[in-house]
């Protein structure tokens, strides 16, 4: 267990991360479900720092097409994300009907009609699994759960290193003992969902400033700190907490090189800190972002479907919208530091990142 009188370690530890990752800085990418980009995951790679594109959703062949694709514009060493089931998530059945037409007027504004019942939500964890050791990144990341002994296994023995996210104490020494090579400490500011596994995201929203230290002392892999961190500022803050790296989002999702539309990057960069909320209004779990008008409609209506069914229910009309430039049919997610993403590049974005790396030692 690390204390505070470790706080020398950190720099260790940051030379830990890069050589374990063959990476140039602990600068790492969120992974966006949903709203990932080849050119951004490049990006951040060709920078020096760990890529990363997130695979919600994407069945086999999408994800060795995905990995392709990345390949062909980049060399550098990128991270691969996927949620882990935990069980709960509900099949196709008898209620779909219900909750789709509670979502009928917003088909209607993006002129999309309500998608027949599908034969399932999401592809397997196997299935996933599968494609990802073809591509074979340097990295696979998860969220929602610790891997199973078998896959951590399996990706050390294809030389792919697992980092875990964790939004307690507890779920990073469960992801430590499961063999995790690091541990991603997400605070309850970052933007998108909140990937608590222990206990439910309402009972697990701590704060990232109180969180990494916490991490950090309980564990002996390295910690990347995530949420609220956007500029130096925030990575000098992380490394002092006892951080070893950093995982941006929001900041890197404005930028042009995203998959984030205009309307998005408006609301990044006109949504108040106080302002975003968090809800389980488009996915069925509780995710931070704007209230915008479907939000509170959905909230109000009083009818939000399980996960995945009510993820993939607004993803249709929420994938029209994105097309139309219709901020207010989107899922706008962001984080609490939205004011700080002030800048369009995200080269420009990972120099500001780096201007706040302790100096090596």
């Amino acid at each position: 267990m690390r204390t505070h009188a470790d706080a020398g370690r950190s720099l260790g530890s940051m030379s830990d991360l890069r050589e374990l990752l063959g990476i140039r800085h602990p600068i790492f990418l969120g992974a966006f479900g949903g709203l990932s980009s080849t050119a951004l995951t490049a990006a951040v790679s060709a920078a020096g720092g760990l890529g990363a594109y997130g695979l919600y959703g994407y069945d086999g062949e999408r994800i060795r097409s995905t990995a392709a694709a990345l390949r062909e514009v980049t060399d550098r060493p990128f991270a691969l994300n996927i949620w882990l089931p935990t069980g709960d998530e509900v099949e196709p059945g008898p209620q779909y009907s219900v909750f789709a037409q509670a979502l009928e007027p917003f088909y209607a504004v993006v002129g999309v009609e309500i998608p027949a019942r599908p034969d399932r939500y999401l592809p397997t964890l196997d299935e996933q699994l599968e494609a990802i050791w073809d591509a074979a990144p340097a990295v696979l990341s998860v969220v929602y759960g610790v891997p199973s002994p078998e896959v951590i296994d399996e990706a050390h023995r294809r030389d792919i290193r697992v980092i875990g996210t964790a939004t307690t104490v507890a779920e990073a020494i469960a992801l430590e003992a499961g063999g995790v090579d690091a541990i991603i400490a997400s605070g309850a500011e970052a933007a998108g969902h909140r990937v608590s596994f222990l206990r439910p995201a309402e009972d697990s929203l701590v704060g990232t400033f109180a969180l990494v230290p916490q991490v950090a002392d309980a564990v002996s892999v390295p910690v990347i700190a995530a949420g609220g961190i956007a500029d130096r500022r925030g990575v000098a803050a992380a490394f002092a907490l006892g951080a070893s790296g950093v995982q941006v989002g929001t900041a890197f999702l404005a930028t042009q090189e995203s998959a984030a539309n205009d309307a998005h990057r408006r609301a990044i960069r006109s949504t108040a800190a106080d302002e975003s909320v968090l809800t389980k209004a488009m996915s069925g779990r509780l995710a931070r972002g704007v209230r915008n008008r479907t939000v509170r409609a959905i909230e109000a209506g009083g009818m939000i479907g399980p996960f995945p069914a009510q993820n993939w229910l607004t993803g249709k009309f929420r994938a029209a919208a994105g097309e139309q430039n219709l901020g207010e049919l989107q899922s706008l997610w962001l984080g609490q530091a939205a004011p700080l993403a002030r800048l369009d590049n995200a080269i420009e974005v990972f120099q500001e990142l780096v201007a706040g790396l302790p100096a090596r030692a």
